[in-house]
């Protein structure tokens, strides 16, 4: 039996009973105690690896409640054209469509992510004009910093069948031409429909964006996360379970359903043979928007679709960023609850970007989970100030508000729209500053304590793992991250710069900064 022994450690249990600790010990894939430096020899034996960890901070592995695993590899193997890579223009992502085009075959797909229209010189999206300068030989799909909406150059617009005579599809929009009405080459809402269509990276280019991306997670001290992408069924499934059989993905995985896939559940076959606690399925996700400008779906659909999720016993993950959405989500969770009630069902609002206090009350008063992204504020605050209006501004990220109204308010990144690291997202909520050091609605600042419940223990909850997940307690899952610095203690604006020093998970070392460089 493997035996792991942290002291002279500051740790952070996340668990009322024994808050802080020393010294924490670890048995195969278990916690098995916390104490005090001075109960080492009690549990030392002659096999027992111990690391003296100088007093850094130990917490619990933190945990990404809405992240897109598939998106971040191949976002590590295309084309990155975020505004971070130095793409300051149209001009800018022409270059990387030539330079990538002179390397491929006639025909190849070409395939960017990460374009941001506020940062470009021209403050407009890429159209099929710009992409068809540069290549008519290569089919090329852009796809916004977002994930909402990308761009098609003309060959690629034929090969998927979006013309000026194809219509809108019910959930989606094309972009057309005010005089012409040829479509522009963007199109909103459609990556199902895209993903359908274009073929999708090889096996070899993916594993190794896995790869890459198992990296990113460890050494951000990530050892769960909550797969939240829309298009998730038997086939994503099948795909988690070969990365973790093969090894290259390490960390613990919920995988969210397709509302597609839910609809077939009782026909695909979402057997594994791995433990449960690396690779299970979490609830069923649904996207409210209203990109076609009226609700979609609307009110009575919503209403069918989360009752039927509902009373299979399956957690509601609902996709609402503005009011009108979050409102509709909450009709929608009222309904279910007045046809079949159910108490503790966990049913979750991802994002909530802009919700006001009495949104906040009913929000609480339905017992439904917030999971947004704090890092946002961080990231894309100066976008945030400068393009969202003021009726909106002012209650945009309200998570002091939501806390208040007792409403469970779990953090994430929703990675690849924003970088992995959970350190970013608590000093955002900590400190509400933007990358540029201005402040968005400095009120809804919260405590340093309630951001690591947000990334911990709040987060497990979100997915019904608590008794396994979220603190430091024995008999629990050994994951635990080692911090260079104490975000309780050190001044606000020095959080951002803490660094994870060691990554445990299943009670095995996984990543060191150390070995690392």
């Amino acid at each position: 039996m493997s035996a792991l022994i942290l002291f002279n450690t500051h740790v952070i249990t996340m668990d009322p009973s024994f808050p802080k600790a020393q010294l924490v010990v670890i048995q195969n894939d278990r916690i098995l105690a916390v104490g005090r430096n001075e109960d080492l020899n009690i549990f030392k034996k002659t096999d027992t690896k111990i690391i003296d960890c100088k007093d850094k901070t130990v917490l619990p592995g933190f945990i990404d409640a809405h992240c897109h695993l598939q998106a971040l590899a191949e976002s590590k193997v295309i084309l990155n054209l975020e505004p971070r890579n130095n793409i300051r223009s149209i001009s800018d992502i022409q270059t990387k469509i030539r330079e990538s085009s002179m390397k491929l075959p006639k025909g190849t797909w070409i395939k960017g992510r990460g374009y941001n229209e506020f940062y470009l010189t021209e403050k407009r999206h890429p159209n099929r004009w710009d992409l068809d300068q540069i290549s008519s030989l290569h089919p090329v799909k852009l796809t916004h910093r977002t994930g909402q909406a990308h761009v098609l150059n003309s060959l690629a617009l034929k090969l998927v069948g979006i013309s000026k005579e194809a219509p809108d599809p019910p959930d989606g929009l094309i972009d057309r031409d005010i005089e012409t009405g040829e479509p522009t080459g963007l199109v909103y809402q459609m990556g199902n429909f895209l993903s359908k269509r274009i073929p999708p990276l090889d096996n070899r280019q993916l594993d190794h964006g896995i790869e890459l991306s198992n990296k990113e997670l460890l050494s951000s001290g990530v050892t769960s996360i909550q797969d939240a992408s829309s298009n998730n069924g038997l086939e994503q499934w099948e795909m988690f379970k070969r990365w973790k059989n093969n090894g290259i993905l390490k960390p613990r995985v919920t995988m969210m359903l397709s509302l597609e896939s839910f609809m077939n559940y009782k026909n695909l076959d979402f057997f594994t043979k791995l433990d449960k606690n690396h690779l299970h399925l979490g609830g069923i996700k649904t996207i409210i928007h209203e990109t076609t400008g009226k609700l979609y779906p609307d009110q009575k659909e919503l209403n069918e679709m989360v009752l039927q999720i509902h009373q299979a016993g399956f957690q509601v993950v609902l996709h609402a960023i503005e009011e009108n959405a979050i409102e509709a989500a909450c009709s929608a969770v009222e309904h279910a609850l007045k046809v079949s009630p159910k108490s503790n069902h966990r049913h979750r609002i991802e994002h909530c970007s802009v919700c006001p206090p009495s949104l906040a009350k009913r929000l609480a008063s339905l017992g439904i989970l917030v999971v947004t992204q704090p890092s946002f504020i961080y990231y894309s605050g100066e976008r945030y100030l400068k393009t969202v209006p003021s009726d909106q501004l002012k209650y945009l990220y309200p998570i002091a508000t939501l806390m208040r109204s007792e409403v469970s308010v779990v953090g994430s990144s929703d990675c690849p729209i924003a970088p992995l690291n959970p350190l970013i997202g608590m000093y955002a909520v900590i400190s509400r500053a933007t990358d540029s050091g201005e402040r968005i609605l400095p009120e809804e600042r919260i405590n340093p304590k309630d951001a690591l419940k947000m990334y911990t223990e709040v987060a497990a909850k979100a997915s019904f793992e608590e008794k396994n997940k979220g603190s430091i307690s024995p008999g629990k899952l050994a994951d635990l991250v080692v911090l260079n610095g104490d975000p309780t203690k050190l001044p606000i604006d020095e959080i951002k710069d803490i660094e994870v020093e060691m990554t445990i998970l299943d009670g095995k070392i996984v990543w060191e900064k150390w070995v690392s460089r």
